[in-house]
């Protein structure tokens, strides 16, 4: 029979209150009275516990077990840190979307325009870094990009203006957009900084509230910013703002390219040109289905937008004639994303050849991509391998 120290009992949790006392110094009576042993042993995980049996001396017969586990107490110890340690800086991923097809299917009585969308984030996106002010005031925005105003127009400002109403905390912050995502693009890259936003509001206040709320409320700043609190890929009714997950997201090995020329489409003037009789007829439920079943195609890739985005900007409406001929094989689709510029090529990340080849698209952007989806209780994890995004230009500065 071992004999064990009463340094080392004091580090044991006792039952029913002998812990209080040897805390005190004072060894319960078990101890003091009986006699006890020590056995090292270890879990199914390999992990090692101490277990002591003390049997009292005036019955010979109660046997008490303790157990320690030091993995547990150094757990214990851990979430006591983590719990006492406040956040003061966060950087986040903002991805952006695109609308596998966008059927508008009515005119609303508030302006708003009835939509069914496919919605999928992707892999581009842009950083946003956020540190706590000691301001109690103001918050403070800067980004890389000229002209993205860095006021209370900003949807990132919107959004932390909107959490803090919503739930009376306190917390200001600086805040630098590293951004990536073209705006005027269709790609929601403005929404998904609000989404981005709010959850890290939300989790420098130690999750406060729950997704779904902050899903809730971001609707009311911005008609695609509930979409980004899926898991990644959603059915988009009503403004865009009810939101329906879908379980089978698509692959997210499979590759895109996207292509948007400088030339932005004003989302309020493509709504202004578009005719409701001159909409597509397909059910999006049909196409919903059907891309469930057969994947990404040209007859399921519908955007009713893309008729008054081409007459705003007629050559947007070119330059996807010349990705389909030019890319017959390479694609199994060619479509515009929300109410434009962006054109996107699904099947392979490589451009069509006379995007290289002619001046007329020496400005624009290209940047390949994938499909990209998140885990419950996370936010959206930048890939390990970066989206490649450039425009023409910059590509002949290099050399490539």
């Amino acid at each position: 029979m071992a004999s064990v120290s009463n340094h080392l009992i004091s580090s044991f949790s006792y039952p029913r209150g002998a812990a209080s006392l040897a805390r005190r110094g004072d060894s319960p009576s078990i101890f003091r009275r009986g006699h006890y042993s020590f056995k090292s042993s270890s879990d199914v995980n390999g992990n090692k516990f101490g277990r002591i049996l003390a049997c009292a001396a005036q019955t010979g017969r109660r046997q008490v077990e303790i157990v320690y586990d030091p993995e547990e107490r150094f757990n214990r110890l851990a979430d006591e840190v983590d719990k006492n340690t406040k956040l003061s800086r966060l950087t986040l991923f903002s991805p952006c979307k695109i609308n596998v097809f966008l059927r508008i299917t009515g005119k609303r009585e508030d302006g708003f325009h009835d939509l069914a969308s496919l919605f999928h984030v992707i892999s581009l996106g842009d950083t946003i870094k956020f540190s706590l002010s000691p301001s109690k005031t103001k918050d403070r925005l800067s980004t890389n990009v000229p002209g993205v105003p860095v006021d209370d127009r900003n949807l990132i400002i919107k959004a932390l203006n909107l959490y803090r109403k919503k739930t009376g905390t306190n917390n200001f912050f600086w805040i630098h957009l590293d951004k990536k995502v073209p705006t005027g693009a269709g790609l929601g890259g403005g929404s998904s900084n609000a989404a981005t936003a709010l959850w890290a509001a939300n989790q420098f206040s130690g999750f406060l509230v729950t997704e779904k709320e902050l899903q809730d409320w971001s609707g009311e700043i911005g008609s695609d910013i509930p979409s980004f609190f899926s898991n990644g890929a959603a059915y988009c009714t009503g403004r865009g703002e009810v939101v329906q997950d879908l379980p089978h997201a698509l692959p997210t090995d499979l590759p895109m390219v996207l292509l948007k020329p400088q030339e932005a489409c004003p989302t309020a003037e493509v709504y202004k040109r578009l005719h409701l009789g001159k909409t597509s007829s397909v059910d999006p439920l049909t196409l919903l289905e059907k891309c469930d079943q057969s994947g990404i195609s040209q007859d399921v890739c519908i955007n009713d937008l893309e008729p008054p985005a081409f007459d705003v900007l007629p050559s947007l409406k070119k330059l996807k004639q010349r990705v389909l001929a030019a890319g017959r094989g390479q694609y199994s689709a060619v479509f515009m994303s929300g109410s434009g510029s962006t054109i996107i090529g699904i099947g392979s990340p490589d451009p069509p050849q006379f995007v290289y080849d002619e001046d007329e698209f020496k400005d624009i952007f290209i940047s390949e991509a994938s499909f990209l989806t998140r885990q419950e209780n996370q936010w959206y994890a930048e890939p390990t391998s970066s989206t490649s995004s450039f425009s023409k230009e910059e590509m002949s500065q290099t050399g490539e």
